[in-house]
């Protein structure tokens, strides 16, 4: 008998509405370390983002059947692709990681404000990456 390993292979998060540091959950903050500065946090209903100079946070929360929280936490040193799309109302940043994962941020009901603002995290990203 055989057996094969599931592995997912891509994470999906929808994220709404960006959230202050002090209107982040103290849950969130817990992941923090005390030499990192939160840049930007976003959320919908159920999941989190939060972005360090650093690290990205995911908090993936699932309360339908059986509550759950899934904690993702990636180092920007460790994104080996990556890419922006800008669409009409949406900004979707998508990471490949070392370890062969992906992930999916997508910003939904976003105007050119905030599309600039997910820009300049991006660059953020990226430039951690570089450097």
């Amino acid at each position: 008998m055989s057996y094969i390993k599931f592995k997912e292979l891509t994470k999906y998060f929808d994220l709404k509405t960006e959230v202050k540091e002090e209107e982040l959950p103290e849950y969130a903050k817990e992941y923090v370390l005390d030499n990192e500065k939160i840049i930007m946090s976003y959320k919908n209903s159920k999941d989190y983002a939060v972005f360090t100079d650093k690290k990205i946070i995911l908090f993936d929360r699932d309360t339908l059947a059986v509550y759950y929280k899934k904690i993702h936490i990636i180092p920007y040193i460790s994104i080996s692709t990556s890419a922006i799309n800008f669409k009409p109302g949406k900004v979707e940043l998508l990471f490949s990681l070392d370890s062969g994962y992906q992930i999916h941020l997508n910003f939904i009901d976003m105007n050119h404000d905030k599309k600039e603002n997910i820009k300049k995290v991006y660059k953020i990203i990226m430039m951690t990456k570089i450097l």
